[in-house]
């Protein structure tokens, strides 16, 4: 009897669950949704389809400037990776990426995840956003640490292969009298390869000016401190570039499926504004991360170009993709959710207190609270913007 009993209360179980998921999965319009995204009378294909290219051009120059001014301006000195102006910048953008994580990723999943349209249960009995946020800024955490400790692990074999090269290089000297070899170990901010310099017959001119044919070793090697710095400068490139793509993609979308210049007219302004200081953000960590110049540019092209592909592709799938039905609403709810646990986490771990906090502030005192007052107007700024987009 037992055994009978619970077998239907897990049959049950199993039926209602398959309720719940078709009716969080079906491709069905909602009418509330519907309603709700023509904003009354505000349905206009063909100004719609204007605007998305007017917000396509106008996201693209924003990104390209945002993300190029740092990496132009590396050489300059107003925009130097340890300039005032540089940190106020960045600061602001700092800002700008946390308010764009809290309150409007995470506000769009919450409006999407509790919409009528979707069964009570899970969607407005759980906190389904906060907790998916949660599990991506812990899973972003994950990937930070193995990044940076595959990082570290690269740079420690690159350094006892430069060390093995050079005991070899010694060894071999030992027994050329005629030859003088300079072993030059170089770090920088990036790790490079050792100049290895042969030079026959060679002098030193010491105080009684002899001739000396015996190996001469210089070596300049940088702290582990800065090397540590210059991982965790390429990690938080890469990471930060991840979790900004990402949610580029979806906010693209998002607008190139919409038909209602109501909703649209609105967003290009603050999705201009959004990806100019996002782009001023990463392209100051791959300044400070000092990439090739092929890679720089190739990371900044990436970034510039997400939003306006992402729009692109939703005008192609307006046609057939239907916006208003339950299962975008949990598409768009979860991917939002991702995003502002990501960028929440980037904001306030690899961005605010990486620069306020671990020892960047090291300017006089009206330099760091210049770099404050630029982080709370960021934030500031870009919550602003929710009042009407």
């Amino acid at each position: 009897m037992a055994l009978a009993g619970f077998r239907r209360h897990v049959g049950q179980l199993m039926a209602s669950s398959n309720e719940l998921l078709a009716a969080s999965l079906s491709a069905a319009s909602c009418a509330e949704e519907m309603q709700k995204a023509e904003g009354g009378d505000c349905r206009d294909d063909a100004a719609a389809l204007w605007l998305k290219e007017v917000a396509m051009a106008a996201i693209l120059v924003a990104g390209v400037l945002g993300v190029g001014l740092p990496l132009a301006g590396r050489k300059r000195r107003a925009l130097r990776t340890d300039s005032a102006g540089f940190m106020a910048a960045k600061a602001f953008a700092a800002g700008v990426i946390l308010a764009t994580g809290f309150v409007h990723m995470l506000h769009d999943a919450e409006n999407a995840l509790s919409s009528p349209c979707l069964p009570s249960t899970p969607w407005r009995q759980f906190p389904v956003p906060g907790f998916v946020a949660m599990a991506a800024a812990l899973g972003t955490l994950v990937l930070d640490f193995l990044a940076t400790r595959f990082y570290e692990a690269k740079h420690r074999d690159e350094a006892a292969r430069v060390k093995a090269a050079a005991a070899a290089a010694l060894t071999a000297a030992s027994s050329a009298s005629d030859e003088d070899i300079t072993v030059v170990t170089i770090v920088e901010d990036e790790p490079k390869a050792p100049l290895l310099q042969t030079r026959c017959h060679g002098h030193s001119h010491g105080h009684g000016h002899s001739h000396s044919h015996q190996p001469e070793v210089v070596q300049a090697e940088g702290n582990e401190g800065d090397v540590s710095a210059h991982v965790r400068s390429v990690v938080v490139s890469q990471i930060l570039e991840m979790g900004i793509v990402s949610h580029s993609v979806i906010i693209g979308l998002s607008l190139g499926v919409s038909q209602s210049p109501c909703t649209i007219r609105p967003l290009v302004a603050a999705l201009a504004f959004h990806q100019f200081f996002e782009g001023f953000a990463l392209g100051g960590c791959i300044a400070q991360a000092q990439f090739k110049n092929l890679s720089a540019v190739l990371m900044a092209s990436f970034f510039a170009i997400t939003t306006p592909a992402g729009i692109a592709a939703g005008v192609g799938l307006a046609s057939f993709y239907n916006p208003n039905s339950p299962r975008a609403l949990v598409v768009e709810g979860i991917l939002d959710s991702v995003s502002a646990g990501i960028l929440i986490y980037m904001s306030l771990v690899d961005l605010i207190a990486a620069d306020f906090l671990g020892g960047k502030m090291t300017g006089p005192l009206r330099q760091q609270v210049m770099a404050y007052i630029s982080l709370f107007l960021g934030a500031l700024s870009m919550s602003s913007l929710a009042i009407w987009a």
